[in-house]
């Protein structure tokens, strides 16, 4: 895992817990919050996001954590690859909910471009470089992951 890679995850997954620490909290600043912020249907389906967004944390955190460790490279890569992929399903889906609603705030459209452009970038190296690759071993076939 390079190191923009170890940051772009790091400030995603920090990013994560600290937005849903101030929704949670109730603090964001009026002119941050998104169109229809006060709707019961739209609070919904914000916190929708909160397991998925979290999930996508724990598992990037660690991914890092293995990492660092030198524990399990496997895991670390298997981990960075959920990851990045649920961080894209993130960004994808709130950027369809805006685009279908038709609202074209950048505030809300940039950070989650991101979540959708970023992985794009890491996921192929992560699945390729010494991804799912055949390998024998004492004349069986098999699949490392």
């Amino acid at each position: 895992m390079n190191r923009y890679l170890k940051c772009l995850m790091w400030f995603t997954d920090v990013g994560f817990i600290v937005y849903w620490t101030v929704v949670l909290l109730g603090v964001i600043p009026e002119e941050y919050k998104y169109k229809d912020y006060q709707d019961e249907l739209m609070v919904s389906w914000n916190l929708s996001f909160l397991p998925l967004d979290l999930f996508i944390s724990l598992t990037g955190l660690l991914s890092m954590y293995y990492l660092n460790r030198s524990v399990d490279q496997a895991a670390s890569r298997m981990l960075a690859v959920i990851s990045l992929s649920l961080t894209f399903c993130s960004g994808l889906q709130a950027v369809a909910f805006w685009g279908i609603r038709g609202d074209y705030d950048l505030l809300w459209w940039l950070p989650n471009l991101f979540l959708m452009v970023y992985p794009l970038v890491f996921l192929p190296g992560l699945i390729c470089s010494r991804g799912i690759k055949e390998v024998h071993s004492y004349g069986e076939r098999r699949i490392r992951i």
